[in-house]
């Protein structure tokens, strides 16, 4: 029981709620104390009900994974064609400007360390209002996909063009 509410519990309120039920009812509380001793989180009879369910739920090493991209600007070596390319300057550099090819990054995007590790092939390209030419990838490994803004010296195919300078 005890643990079937614990895996409900998704916001503040309901780790409040829970706390307080577990800090008024006895039987309930010893119940959370063995879980918690099983699950070897130590001594955990000084702390009160919201405290105790929290260190239950053990969402903390969840909470400092990243999702947003961190976007890395640095010369890189292109995995496809072998080109060397410089940074971007004011648009980020993350595919090549000869082949229009990029890494498949998955566990912070930006990094170049997927555990992945494809090839992104162009497969579309389209107009986006002010974000210009956004190319369309596929990767070749797992089949993902993604999408990057293309920049002004990439050799995009003809009929498709990019207003400002270069990096």
């Amino acid at each position: 029981m005890l643990e079937t509410r614990l895996a409900a519990v998704r916001s503040r309120g309901e780790v409040k709620a829970l706390g307080k039920d577990l800090d008024a009812d006895p039987e309930a509380r010893g119940a959370a104390e063995s879980l918690a001793v099983a699950r070897g989180l130590g001594p955990v009879a000084d702390l009160d009900g919201r405290r105790l369910v929290r260190a239950l739920l053990d969402r903390s090493s969840g909470a400092q994974v990243r999702y947003n991209p961190i976007r890395l600007d640095g010369a890189f070596t292109c995995v496809h064609c072998g080109a060397g390319v410089s940074e971007g300057g004011a648009r980020v550099r993350d595919h090549c400007p000869a082949c229009l090819r990029s890494l498949h990054v998955d566990e912070v995007p930006g990094d170049r360390a997927s555990t992945c590790g494809g090839i992104l092939d162009p497969v579309d390209f389209s107009i986006e209002g002010r974000a210009g030419v956004v190319i369309q990838y596929r990767c070749r490994a797992c089949n993902a996909a993604h999408r990057n803004r293309a920049h002004p010296d990439d050799q995009l195919p003809d009929g498709l063009q990019i207003e400002g300078d270069g990096p």
